[in-house]
């Protein structure tokens, strides 16, 4: 944690997640998307590298890692039930029973284990600190994003804030010119699985932040990804010790 949080916090304990770690659609519903292989190869359909990042984070550390590789276009683990963004226009107009079998085998099960593990941490008098890995498509809109990394989190609760104040300046002392913005390219306080877990932990013991690389660097691939892949995990580990605390 930063300086300031350690001082005062309970033990850490590291869950990792990935909600968009892959394309795939299991077998009954693949009709649904003849004809839309592009989108699932896109960033519309998964999050390039953010689930090798994810691994490698969670096995540097010995955190429990949480993972999908089931197309968010299918459903998207990272949004709240109700909100228009949790089917796609693949599956939104499926009959309501349809949409109810694919929550229940693929969302509700994601949700529930994450906040398992959560919960059980909590109960051990441990303050959790939630990285979830994502990645961001380097255009959007006809918009350059030129950032490498973004983190994401709330800036009404103290501890998100100081967290990835040192983890901005940590990443950007150790891979230079890396760019690296605070909430971007995406809020922090949006929907998403970090805000759900907020609003049912304090923020003495829940901490949540997602980390969005650029795809440009996944997507690239060879040895500079390996290597920014290695400075972000070894900057995790960097600032969790020597406080580190193995769920």
């Amino acid at each position: 944690m930063s300086a300031r949080a350690r001082g005062r916090a309970a033990p850490v304990a590291l869950i990792v997640t990935c909600e968009h770690g892959g394309n795939r659609i299991p077998r009954e519903y693949r009709t649904l998307f003849r004809g839309f292989e592009r989108a699932l190869d896109s960033h519309r359909g998964y999050d390039p590298g953010a689930l090798s990042l994810a691994q490698e984070l969670a096995g540097a550390t010995g955190a429990p890692l949480v993972f999908s590789t089931v197309s968010r276009l299918l459903v998207e683990l990272n949004r709240s039930p109700g909100h228009r963004a949790l089917y796609s226009e693949r599956t939104r107009d499926l009959p309501a029973q349809d949409k109810s079998r694919i929550v229940a085998r693929y969302y509700d099960p994601y949700r529930r284990s994450v906040e398992d593990r959560v919960r059980a941490a909590v109960a051990k008098g441990r303050r959790v600190l939630h990285v979830s890995s994502h990645s961001f498509t380097p255009v959007l809109d006809g918009e350059v994003r030129k950032t490498d990394i973004g983190l994401l989190y709330d800036p009404a609760r103290a501890p998100e804030s100081a967290f990835c104040r040192d983890w901005a300046a940590l990443l950007g002392a150790r891979i230079a010119p890396l760019r690296v913005r605070r909430n971007y390219p995406y809020r922090g306080y949006a929907d998403g699985l970090t805000t759900y877990l907020r609003q049912r932990y304090p923020q003495r013991a829940y901490l949540g932040i997602e980390i969005e690389v650029n795809q440009k660097h996944p997507l690239h691939g060879g040895r500079p990804w390996r290597m920014l892949r290695r400075e972000i995990v070894q900057s995790v580990v960097d600032l969790l010790q020597p406080r580190r605390t193995r769920t």
